[in-house]
């Protein structure tokens, strides 16, 4: 259900000019929580105007839940698709991987390409080669 039920929320907040970073479901506590985005970023305002039109839209699409949250995802904002990473091209990155890479599954370094199924990470001059399959989380790395 929850992949379902993204797949209705990403077309409903695209209507609202958001974007869907992620959510998760709990159903055992029946806790919704909801990360949106848009380019010029989000405010107070945003999360509040969220929250209203999806109580409403999960109240009118019969879906149980307790607790509905909505933020923004923050300075150190996951990377989940391949737009994020096309989006982000010349920020600095932290990458897990799934499976290593010569012997190293953690990458920092900014990303410097974005292809369907690859991106390249310029790390201190080198640049990494990553399978966005093999690609088990990523964030944004802050300048603070």
């Amino acid at each position: 259900m929850t992949l379902g039920l993204e797949s209705l929320m990403t077309a409903t907040l695209a209507g609202l000019g958001y974007e869907l970073v992620d959510m998760s479901m709990s159903v055992k506590s029946g806790y919704l929580r909801v990360m949106i985005d848009k380019p010029e970023g989000i405010s107070l305002d945003d999360c509040t105007l969220v929250s209203h039109h999806l109580s409403n839209w999960l109240a009118v699409e019969n879906i149980d839940y307790e607790r509905l949250e909505v933020s923004s995802p923050g300075l150190d904002r996951p990377l989940r698709k391949m737009t994020d990473y096309q989006r982000f091209i010349g920020a600095r990155a932290q990458i897990r991987l799934r499976v290593a890479l010569a012997g190293q599954r953690r990458f920092i370094g900014v990303i410097s390409a974005a292809s369907d199924d690859q991106i390249d990470l310029n790390a201190d001059g080198q640049i990494i080669k990553l399978a966005f399959a093999n690609i088990d989380s990523a964030r944004l790395v802050p300048d603070l």
